[in-house]
C-alpha cells in the first residue's frame, strides 16, 4: 500500500519540487497551502509568499502533476502565534524569529494534524535539511541540508520526535541549481522565481510601519542615553531599533555609536561603542532537545546565535528551572534577545531555544 504524503506547496520552486520528487519516489501525495494572510494586510508584492498569487501557482503545479490540492484557511492562528508574536515581542523589547513560531505552530503542528485527518503518514516541505533516524539512539536526527549555503536548519531545531518521525525533506541532499533545473525540465511555472524573503507578512522590511498600520498605534519618541546615562539625543521609539543597529539613529558623536541596549518601560535606547556589544555567555529558555530527551551535563557543541552567523565553538550547560546556559569560546558580537540559539554536533541539530538574556563579561 502507497504511503501518502500531503506536500505543503507555498508556490514557490523548492515546495513545488519537493512534490515533484515525492510523486516520483512512489508517494500517494497531495498538495495543500495555508492561506496565512490577505494580500491587503501586508501590501502585494512579488517577494512575498503565501499570498493568493502564491495559491494560484501552487494549484498550477500540483494540476501539473495530477494531485489533489487543498487550500486551508489558517489565518487567524497566523494573526496571532506569529504576527501577534512578533508585535507582542517587539513591543517588549526583544528581536523575534518568526519563521521559527510559524514553523512550530503552523506548518509543523497545524498542518501536520490537518494532514493526518486526511489520511496522510507524511508531510512534506521544501526546506533545505535532511531528517535520518538513529538506531543507537532510537531517536530521529535533524542534520544539515548537504548544501550549506542553502541549509534552513537553524529555523526547523523545534520539531519534535513525533513531527520529524511525519516529516520528509526530499531537498536536503540537492543544491538550489539543482532543484531549478529539475523545475524548468518539467516545465514548472515558478522554475525562476524569486526566493521569498524571511519575514513574509513585512514585504517592504519596514517592519515599525507594519505594526504601526496593523496595530493603529503610533510609538512615542524617547531619549538616546549613552552608556553613563547622559542625553545625547532623542529617538522614534525604542521599538524601532535593534541591538547592534548603526544606521539610521541620526546621530552626529564625532564616533560610530550603535545601539546597545533598550529600556521599553523608560522608552530609553543606550547607544555605545562597537565592542560594547560583545559578550561571550547567553542564557535561553524553552529548549527543544532531539537526540537526547534532555540535556543532563556539560557539552562541547558549535552554536549559532543568529540565522546568517557562522558555527562557533562553546559550552552548553543546564540550569535551573529550565534554562540553558552557553558559554562562547570567543565573545560574539551583538547577541539579541528573542533570537534563538541553536546547537550543533557536526551536522546533527543538537537544539536550540530562545535567548532570554545576554550576561556581560
Amino acid at each position: 500500500m502507497q504511503s501518502k504524503a500531503m506536500i505543503a506547496m507555498s508556490g514557490g520552486v523548492d515546495s513545488s519540487v519537493a512534490a515533484f520528487l515525492m510523486q516520483r519516489a512512489g508517494f500517494d501525495c497531495m498538495g495543500a497551502t495555508l492561506r496565512l494572510f490577505d494580500n491587503e494586510t501586508i501590501g502585494k508584492e512579488e517577494k512575498t509568499c503565501c499570498s493568493l498569487d502564491d495559491v494560484e501557482d501552487a494549484r498550477s503545479v500540483a494540476r501539473k502533476l495530477g494531485i489533489p490540492f487543498y487550500a486551508f484557511n489558517a489565518k487567524a492562528e497566523f494573526a496571532d502565534k506569529v504576527i501577534g508574536d512578533f508585535i507582542r515581542s517587539y513591543e517588549s523589547g526583544l528581536t523575534p524569529n518568526p519563521c521559527i513560531q510559524c514553523n512550530r505552530h503552523l506548518k509543523f503542528d497545524d498542518f501536520l494534524r490537518r494532514s493526518l485527518t486526511l489520511g496522510c503518514d507524511y508531510i512534506v516541505t521544501g526546506h533545505y535539511a535532511r531528517i535520518r533516524y538513529d538506531n543507537a539512539l532510537g531517536r530521529y536526527l535533524l542534520c544539515k541540508a548537504k548544501d550549506a549555503s542553502k541549509d534552513q536548519s537553524y529555523v526547523l531545531y523545534c520539531l519534535t520526535q513525533d513531527q520529524l518521525a511525519h516529516t520528509k525533506f526530499p531537498l536536503g541532499e540537492l543544491t538550489k541549481e539543482e532543484v531549478r533545473a529539475i523545475a524548468e525540465e518539467n516545465g514548472f511555472i515558478n522554475a525562476h522565481k524569486r526566493d521569498s524573503q524571511d519575514i513574509c507578512f513585512v514585504p517592504d522590511g519596514d517592519y515599525v510601519a507594519f505594526m504601526e498600520r496593523y496595530t493603529g498605534k503610533t510609538y512615542e519618541p524617547g531619549d538616546f542615553l549613552d552608556e553613563n546615562g547622559k542625553l545625547v539625543g532623542i529617538h522614534r521609539g525604542a521599538v524601532c531599533y535593534t541591538l547592534g543597529q548603526r544606521k539610521g539613529l541620526g546621530l552626529a558623536l564625532g564616533a560610530p555609536v550603535y545601539v546597545c541596549a533598550k529600556d521599553m518601560e523608560k522608552n530609553t535606547v543606550t547607544i555605545g561603542p562597537n565592542e560594547s556589544l560583545f559578550a561571550t555567555t547567553l542564557l535561553a529558555k524553552d529548549f527543544n532537545w532531539i537526540p537526547f530527551p534532555a540535556l543532563t551535563a556539560p557539552m562541547e557543541i558549535t552554536a549559532r546565535a543568529r540565522y546568517n552567523q557562522k558555527e562557533q565553538p562553546a559550552t552548553v550547560y543546564p540550569e535551573e528551572n529550565g534554562l540553558v546556559k552557553v558559554v562562547f569560546r570567543q565573545p560574539q558580537r551583538a547577541m539579541t534577545p528573542g533570537q534563538a540559539v541553536v546547537l550543533y554536533d557536526g551536522e546533527v541539530v543538537v537544539g536550540g531555544g530562545t535567548i532570554t538574556e545576554i550576561i556581560k563579561d
